[in-house]
């Protein structure tokens, strides 16, 4: 295990590699590698373990009856999911995560962390305060995905989630997560729109761009 790697994550914050180990023994964690497209948690399941992403990428999804796909979030490497879920028994998930490349999950059994420790740990509580962290911060992402979606034109969401891309790489040139299926889903649009309003802003001289890749002219 890549101790230093982890202490380098939200979820280890001001935990020592020494901690850590004797954490990862409390939590029961696990690995578990997979596949692109896989399916790590289904809508419905309960999950008994929090995600940290130790390489690759997922997606947070929920799917409609009817098939349609939104795309809520897409969580990176030293990133967790699942965790709100995990402190909850019996909880069952509204979302789906899948596998957006090959990449490989340390479980952690985070419910432990709300009963006493046997062993007295005194990082529990740093963990639990770096969860309330975390957990802070995903509120935030929510609410910037409630104002990218906001706009009824497929031009005013995309304005509104480039902008705010712009704003957070510190330039007018920056790379997206998100492919063109990913980034159409995620704001709630049609992709064959999407790429069609995309061109028509080029053509206008809004912006240019190349795959995930993007120039806004301003």
């Amino acid at each position: 295990m890549n101790y230093s790697f982890l202490t380098g994550t939200a979820l280890f914050k001001d935990i020592s590699p020494e901690e850590i180990h004797h954490m990862l023994h409390c939590l029961r964690a696990s690995e578990k590698n997979y596949r692109k497209g896989e399916i790590i948690y289904h809508a419905g399941d309960s999950a008994e373990c929090l995600g940290l992403i130790l390489e690759g990428s997922v997606l947070i999804e929920n799917d409609d009856l009817w098939g349609s796909k939104s795309i809520l979030d897409q969580v990176g490497k030293g990133q967790i999911f699942a965790e709100t879920y995990a402190m909850i028994p019996g909880e069952p998930l509204m979302v789906s995560v899948t596998a957006a490349c090959v990449c490989r999950v340390l479980f952690l059994n985070v419910r432990k962390l709300t009963q006493p420790c046997p062993s007295a740990c005194s990082f529990h509580q740093r963990i639990v305060q770096n969860l309330l962290r975390i957990s802070a911060q995903k509120n935030l992402n929510l609410s910037q995905r409630i104002f990218f979606t906001s706009s009824k034109s497929i031009r005013g969401r995309l304005v509104s989630y480039l902008s705010h891309q712009a704003k957070k790489s510190g330039s007018c040139e920056f790379t997206i997560p998100f492919n063109r299926q990913q980034m159409a889903d995620y704001l709630g649009v049609d992709r064959s729109a999407l790429s069609k309003e995309l061109s028509k802003m080029k053509k206008e001289g809004v912006l240019t761009y190349k795959k995930n890749a993007f120039h806004m002219i301003v």
